[in-house]
């Protein structure tokens, strides 16, 4: 049986995930030339056991797909599985051209474009907030006051909260503005310029939470709800999540039903999608949807919670194969919390050892490190850290998260001040 599948966009750690998933000498990386070689991927990729190659490739400029189909006909992958937010579009053409399993171009397109997929959804019937493109700060203090609201400022077409602020003051509209349209992801990009594509919408208050749903053939199989929690701020940068939400059962089914509304809405075919979701009054608002496995975590949180093997199944559903049991019902829960630092360079990290010791925990991962410069929260690429724990009950696993997390303790010296010496 055929087990080479291709896999685009690195993740750090992602080969490791292999194990028990792929053959050894299975797997064909595809990625961007500048990422390659700003997170020095090969070196990564060349000492797994399972990744046969890597293929540098500007996976994400039009007709790029289509060029390495008809250069890389004899791959004949079992599967094209995108790992990035930026690689979707080109995976979905990819296994088009391959005549396998996937989400669809059109559909890959939609989601990556939070303006098309407002429209597209909209027209469906999913409650979407009041949108604009804006290109100008004029324009976004024009939609505050027809709205009489605050708005949220952010990219078409980025990730991670990447350029997304909450104004509530139209005076704030330069200042934001200005910060906003600074979208540098560092070493996680190629180093060409993206476009960009600014919009402005009604900041809509309410609990957010998302759907993770596996999809087959256009209908939903699989579904899971996740409670989200955000930073303190106008920065919308997610503190934590915990799964299952806790949730009454009808508020729930009303997310999942939205999220195959949306589903329906971009026809998309296979794959996942985590749909994230502001829930005000009884109405679920759409935020965003993406065609690809969550990050933060979540992967691991739905694992330990069900339990279920998510990523078997999502390897199994793209190469058109039978899917192991997928519990319907979560037998417990699984909660992470994320950390973050004032602005500064780190000069101590004090407190992970009794963190990671801490009842329920089973993952404390802190990136911070003396030396580390931390610019403010901005997107979610500015955590600190994080700690996962698990426990029998939602409530029980945020208890336990915001425990362990409160034991970590980051010192920072503010940057251009000269770390103190010791004199003998």
């Amino acid at each position: 049986m055929n087990e080479t599948i291709i896999i685009v966009g690195y993740v750090a750690g992602a080969a490791a995930a292999l194990a028990g998933l792929q053959p050894e000498d299975s797997v064909i990386w595809v990625e961007e030339p500048d990422v390659v070689r700003k997170r020095n991927a090969r070196a990564d990729l060349d000492a797994s056991p399972y990744v046969r190659t890597l293929i540098e490739w500007e996976h994400g400029l039009p007709g790029k797909a289509d060029e390495f189909y008809l250069r890389h006909r004899d791959l004949d992958p079992a599967a094209v599985i995108p790992l990035t937010e930026y690689a979707t579009p080109f995976a979905a053409r990819l296994a088009e051209r391959y005549r396998r399993p996937g989400a669809g171009a059109t559909a890959a397109q939609l989601l990556r474009d939070k303006a098309m997929l407002r429209q597209v959804s909209r027209a469906a019937g999913v409650a979407n907030p009041e949108s604009v493109a804006v290109d100008s700060p004029a324009q976004v203090r024009a939609l505050m006051r027809e709205l009489g609201a605050p708005v949220v400022l952010k990219p078409a077409n980025r990730q991670a909260a990447v350029g997304t602020r909450i104004i509530h003051d139209p005076a704030d509209v330069e200042a934001a503005w200005a910060e906003c349209i600074v979208q540098d992801e560092g070493v996680r990009v190629p180093d060409r310029p993206m476009p960009l594509r600014m919009l402005a919408e009604r900041y809509v208050h309410g609990s957010e939470y998302s759907c993770e749903m596996l999809v087959r053939d256009g209908a939903g199989v699989w579904a899971n709800v996740t409670g989200k929690r955000l930073f303190p701020g106008d920065r919308p940068v997610e503190s934590g999540h915990v799964v299952p939400a806790d949730l009454p059962a009808a508020l729930t089914e009303r997310i999942v039903a939205q999220t195959r509304l949306v589903v329906e809405a971009v026809d998309f075919r296979d794959g996942i999608v985590h749909c994230e979701w502001i829930v005000s009054g009884d109405t679920p608002y759409l935020v965003e949807c993406a065609g690809r496995l969550p990050g933060d975590g979540l992967v691991m949180l739905i694992a330990r919670a069900y339990p279920i093997k998510l990523l078997h199944a999502y390897y199994a559903l793209l190469k058109g194969r039978p899917l192991p049991e997928l519990p319907q019902r979560a037998a417990g829960a699984a909660a992470i919390r994320f950390l973050t630092t004032p602005p500064g360079v780190v000069t101590e990290v004090r407190g992970v050892a009794a963190a990671a010791a801490t009842a329920g925990v089973v993952e404390c991962d802190i990136s911070a490190a003396p030396g580390a410069r931390f610019d403010g929260l901005r997107s979610s690429w500015d955590r600190a850290g994080d700690v996962m724990v698990v426990a029998d009950t939602p409530a029980e696993a945020l208890r336990l998260a915001d425990a362990a997390a409160a034991l970590v303790e980051i010192d920072v010296r503010p940057v251009g001040e000269a770390a103190e010496v010791a004199v003998g």
